[in-house]
């Protein structure tokens, strides 16, 4: 019997098209690990189904490509015989064709998929309910990319420059990794496309641009060229390869391409730009989430981003000054490039998983770098070696986002759960209680005195989750995520009362009616005892009069149901075009 393949190589662009090797040289191609299936024409798989359809221009692509023969499985665009990544006509041919743009989303697709439930130990899902998440390569004429869960689809468009020349986002692999993220997120925390603070439509743009940022550093070739170094990174047995110093400075690194979004949608809009975004290069400053400039969501998005860049970049150029020079020669490449990858990974890793510790509505930037270093924590005590977080946590500071104070302790991560004495296990079904929705509903509503979750809103069990990770020293690390949420229709009279919102805002009287959400995380360690409880409480009045000040103030407050599962779209419309 033959062994089947756990993994299996497909070809995609590496980056952008916009990064090159060297200044003129062709594009960076990488042939990457997919998670090995049999694929139906498209290429559809079991999680990705690809559906190439220009509405602009009524026409279907044709899927002409072959994936395996028998058990053997094949990557279509590998470079012929005496053909190698970068040569040019290679290079030209795989472009010209639309089933290689279905590929690239596919492949990028699927390794952003894996990233996450290697990071959370699970399977994770659509927020759709589906198993399979649809993606359009070629979906309109338009420089546009979004995510719309309604259609379950990842849509990409595509338009010309002033040369005529087109450009595809479905190439890029910062959008491609984007969008891809936007569906998982919502598939993990589907209200976060609810009407919020300002945070929370910042933080799905932010998020997206750092899995797509960090993600690439697994890959040497992307490495190498975008710190401007036109060799490639040697392999076993290879002669060295160096990499002069001045690559490798703190301000070297923060303008190269590596952390830029969309290198080639950027410059071909005009205007002169490079990167669509290239947040890293924002100064820290402690006030600047109060600047007016910072109530669109990509703007306040970006001050995560560079958060998080900085402190990437910070890592990285420490551990590459340790390695040692060799001489006028620079730094080891190959070492230099490991040193990235590694950084990067931990950094995108505590990213990921810090998901499981964020409340389920209303999330604040506070909040998510509180479960960040909750998450990482819990994996790895001891941070002694590089510090991961005490960095990420004063990269953070630098541009005014902390901890909150009243829920954490001293190194910022959230307070165990502290009224674990009060809580009735007595009443539910242990086996049931980590597997099964409704045995988990009534253990919170049992003690939900204890758990301070309110009769006042409809409550709901939204997701079970086990994840089992491994620890640095190899032992599994298991976790149950319970994640509800509370919804509650009050009237401005109501507001008063329950919710001690006295006085009403302004616009706001006793007959005015509006919804609030509220919900949190109820984390069982191994043994189905409560370890957190994380979460934003429905009768709330600072943060709900917060939020109802912030919806009126931005037109929300009477948006028709609805209209923000598709916000995705007007928002990347607004950002590629402006």
């Amino acid at each position: 019997m033959a062994t089947l393949q756990p993994v299996r190589k497909l070809t995609i662009i590496a980056k952008d098209p916009g990064l090159r090797m060297g200044t003129n040289g062709p594009m960076v191609f990488a042939q990457v690990d997919v998670p090995a299936e049999i694929l139906g024409p498209g290429p559809t798989g079991y999680r990705i189904k690809v559906v190439d359809y220009n509405a602009t221009e009524r026409r279907a692509y044709a899927a002409r490509q072959r994936y395996q023969i028998g058990d053997t499985l094949l990557d279509p665009f590998a470079p012929a015989e005496g053909e190698v990544l970068s040569d040019p006509d290679y290079q030209s041919r795989v472009i010209d064709n639309p089933n290689f743009h279905a590929q690239n989303c596919y492949a990028i697709a699927m390794r952003t998929l894996g990233l996450f439930e290697r990071a959370l130990g699970r399977r994770v899902s659509w927020s759709s309910g589906g198993h399979q998440l649809h993606i359009a390569p070629h979906a309109f004429a338009l420089a546009n990319a979004f995510y719309s869960e309604p259609d379950r689809s990842l849509m990409f468009g595509y338009f010309f420059d002033d040369k005529g020349k087109p450009v595809f986002t479905a190439l890029s692999h910062d959008v491609v990794a984007h969008e891809t993220t936007h569906a998982v997120l919502d598939g993990l925390r589907s209200r976060y496309t609810e009407p919020s603070g300002p945070d929370q439509a910042a933080f799905h743009e932010g998020f997206a641009d750092i899995v797509a940022i960090l993600s690439i550093f697994s890959l040497p070739e992307v490495v190498a060229a975008g710190l401007g170094v036109d060799v490639k990174v040697p392999g076993p047995g290879d002669p060295m390869a160096f990499i002069s110093v001045d690559k490798v400075t703190s301000e070297a690194i923060r303008k190269s391409i590596l952390l830029g979004i969309g290198a080639e949608i950027g410059m071909a809009s005009g205007g002169g730009r490079g990167a669509l975004r290239q947040s890293v290069e924002l100064e820290p400053r402690a006030d600047i989430l109060d600047e007016p400039a910072m109530a669109e969501a990509h703007n306040r998005g970006e001050v995560v981003v560079a958060a998080m860049t900085r402190a990437f970049v910070e890592l990285w150029t420490m551990r590459i000054a340790r390695l040692g020079t060799f001489g006028r020669r620079g730094y080891n490449l190959s070492a230099v490039v490991e040193e990235g990858a590694k950084a990067a990974a931990q950094l995108l890793q505590m990213s990921i998983r810090a998901i499981d510790y964020c409340p389920p509505t209303d999330l604040d930037f506070g909040q998510f770098l509180t479960s960040l270093l909750t998450a990482d924590r819990e994996l790895v005590p001891d941070d002694s070696r590089f510090g991961y977080r005490t960095l990420v946590r004063k990269s953070f500071a630098d541009f005014g986002i902390v901890p909150p104070a009243d829920r954490t302790d001293a190194e910022g991560c959230w307070l165990y759960f502290a009224k674990g004495e009060e809580l009735k296990y007595s009443r539910s079904n242990a086996e049931a209680l980590t597997r099964d929705v409704n045995e988990c509903f009534r253990f919170l509503w049992e003690n939900r005195d204890a758990l301070g979750i309110t009769e006042r809103g409809y409550t709901q069990v939204v997701s079970l989750d086990t994840s089992l990770r491994i620890d640095p020293d190899g032992i599994p690390f298991r976790e149950t995520i319970c994640q509800y949420i509370q919804l509650g229709h009050f009237f401005g009279s109501e507001l008063m009362a329950i919710c001690k919102i006295n006085p009403l805002p302004d616009g706001f009287t006793t007959k005015s009616s509006v919804d609030l959400f509220g919900g949190g995380v109820v984390v069982f360690d191994q043994y189905g005892r409560v370890k957190y409880h994380i979460g934003n409480e429905l009768i709330g009045e600072s943060r709900q009069k917060r939020r109802l000040e912030y919806l009126r103030d931005t037109g929300q407050l009477r948006a028709p149901r609805g209209d923000e599962r598709n916000r995705f779209a007007n928002l990347h419309l607004a950002r590629i075009g402006g």
